[in-house]
């Protein structure tokens, strides 16, 4: 029918880069699995110092269950192991590997977003009935500086000239080229105010405060603007017509959760980019602070965060939150807990100590807006 629009069953959502197991994924194919176990632990003793990276593979034998259960957990003091005696669905992997910089897979077992192809004479006719997994095929291996490359796999690829090629011995260019390719895919900054709340405490609206000649809001979207790639202004859908700007907006879709369903709702805008967030009630702020935060960016960790002296605690609203703190938050929504402080303090991150602290100080009451004000007109 003219004019039909088909149904669609399900929200469009934008996903998350890279493979079913990890942002950052590697499969290594094309050589026996003994070789590829070697090449991987290799690249992961020059990765270690910088990067933490992971391994997939598979065992050939099967091996005798554990124990009983469906799953165990043992502690053993310096490590811990997990065993699962029953099958996990492709799309629950993640959750294991999100801590890790990267994840290497063997390729002969698992599929992996981006490819390293290794020349074996012993593997070609297995390599051939598998070039539907080179998707994305980032370096060639030759066994021996005499090798060919196929012809067959030459032909699969789509941009040939941009494919690397080493030998195999040559350890130090080929994970130099990994971590290349990690550093230039750090994900984007952007910045977004937080001020979708209801200014109970204030009796009005706290971004719309003016403390220098321009609504709060906008002056911390301006600070954010000089240092992120984006910048946005996060509010409740209510809020729409009330709040002009020259800045996106990012609609509260995690509702009545505070800062909390703002900063969701931001990694469900753009769950590829990290998030440097700022609650719209620090008139004290300056760009300064936000320089000494993006400057001090960690993104091997959850997050970026001051450390607050008075609460000894991680301040969770001045704080850059990186891609693989989406799924933790979640996680942590699911247990019930919707305070992002909760998530810095049991999550691995990185923590500075800011060189002024009252530019941490919120504003949240009449009194509090009067002593800003006039410490703002002094200084």
């Amino acid at each position: 029918m003219k004019g039909h629009k088909k149904h669609t069953k399900h929200t469009a959502l934008i996903k998350p880069n890279g493979g079913t197991y990890h942002r950052n994924e590697w499969a290594i194919i094309g050589a026996p699995c003994d070789i590829i176990d070697q090449l991987a632990k290799n690249i992961n003793k020059n990765l270690v110092k910088e990067l933490s990276w992971g391994y997939l593979n598979a065992e050939h034998k099967k091996k005798r269950k554990p124990n009983a259960y469906q799953s165990s957990l043992t502690d053993n003091i310096s490590h811990q192991t997990l065993h699962f005696n029953h099958t996990i669905g492709l799309k629950q992997h993640r959750k294991f590997f999100s801590h890790l910089d990267g994840l290497l897979v063997n390729g002969n077992h698992f599929l992996g977003d981006k490819q390293i192809v290794i020349i074996h004479e012993a593997k070609k006719e297995s390599l051939q009935k598998k070039l539907d997994r080179l998707t994305d095929v980032r370096m060639i291996i030759l066994m021996h500086s005499y090798d060919d490359i196929y012809d067959f796999v030459i032909e699969h690829l789509e941009n040939p000239d941009q494919v690397k090629i080493f030998r195999i011995d040559q350890l130090e260019k080929i994970t130099d080229e990994i971590h290349r390719v990690y550093t230039q895919n750090i994900p984007p900054l952007n910045g977004i105010v937080l001020s979708g709340g209801k200014s109970q405490r204030m009796g009005t609206d706290k971004g719309a405060l003016t403390y220098h000649d321009k609504e709060q809001r906008e002056y911390e979207a301006d600070l954010l603007n000089k240092y992120c790639s984006q910048t946005f202004i996060s509010c409740r859908k209510n809020q729409d017509e009330l709040i002009e700007t020259n800045y996106k907006k990012v609609y509260d879709t995690f509702e009545g959760l505070g800062p909390y369903g703002g900063i969701l709702s931001a990694f469900r805008e753009q769950p590829n980019a990290a998030w440097l967030t700022l609650a719209c009630d620090l008139p004290y702020m300056t760009s300064s602070t936000i320089k000494q935060l993006t400057a001090s960016r960690n993104p091997r960790k959850l997050a970026t965060c001051f450390y607050n002296p008075e609460t000894e605690f991680p301040e969770p609203l001045i704080t850059i939150w990186e891609p693989r703190a989406y799924p933790v938050l979640l996680e942590f929504l699911s247990e019930g807990y919707s305070c992002p402080r909760k998530v810095l303090i049991n999550t691995d991150i990185e923590m500075i100590e800011m060189e002024d602290i009252q530019e941490m100080k919120n504003v949240n009451s009449s009194e509090e807006r009067e002593e800003a004000e006039g410490y703002l007109k002094k200084s």
